[in-house]
């Protein structure tokens, strides 16, 4: 079966009824729990950027608590749970400013941990990576913007 294109979708959505679409994405929620995630986020998260920031942020918060500090193995293999998550819902939002503090609030977390970062590669070019993630999308917005989230990073 090959699958159609985005254009194709699009153009089909627009044909259909409310009450056809409305049992689509039902259908399309019910199989994977990262589609029930996201309809959620668009549907009761989406208006409200900032509380949904902080929601995320004590997710991480959560995560960060369960770090194990006493093997840099089962610390790392948190570490990439948690930053598998922030990207999870940094691509639910698509939006700049959120990838920026959740970045940012990701790589404070890390240095406020207690990890020796410097004393496994893994952990440190994890964190150097996000770093530069933030500087890349820093870069693509406004001026103004930027120079509040510049502040933040020159404290990374």
């Amino acid at each position: 079966m090959e699958t159609a294109s985005l254009s194709e979708i699009k153009k089909e959505l627009k044909v259909l009824s409310p009450q056809q679409l409305q049992e689509i994405l039902l259908r399309l929620a019910k199989y994977k729990k990262e589609n029930k995630e996201l309809l959620s986020y668009l549907l009761f998260e989406a208006f409200n950027q900032q509380a949904y920031i902080e929601n995320v942020k004590g997710e991480i918060d959560e995560q960060f608590k369960n770090l194990n500090q006493s093997s840099f193995y089962l610390a790392k293999k948190t570490l990439r749970k948690v930053l598998r998550t922030t990207k999870k819902y940094i691509r639910f939002s698509g939006s700049k400013e959120v990838e920026i503090e959740l970045l940012i609030y990701f790589c404070l977390k890390i240095r406020k941990s207690g990890l020796r970062i410097n004393s496994s590669r893994v952990v440190m070019n994890m964190y150097i990576n996000q770093v530069k993630r933030i500087r890349k999308v820093l870069s693509m917005l406004h001026e103004d913007i930027r120079l509040d989230y510049e502040e933040a990073l020159n404290r990374l």
